[in-house]
């Protein structure tokens, strides 16, 4: 199952998750393309 069947919600929790675990960039990346996708970019705030 790929990024795609996330609900929106989950794909928001999994994108903070992933931040918050340092996980690699380039799976970072991923969920961030498929948020930018479904248009949620305003969903999530970028700290750098």
């Amino acid at each position: 199952m790929g990024l795609v069947h996330l609900p929106d919600e989950l794909l928001i929790e999994s994108y903070f998750k992933a931040v918050e675990l340092k996980l690699s960039p380039e799976f970072i990346l991923l969920i961030e393309r498929e948020i930018q996708r479904r248009s949620l970019s305003h969903r999530i705030k970028k700290s750098v």
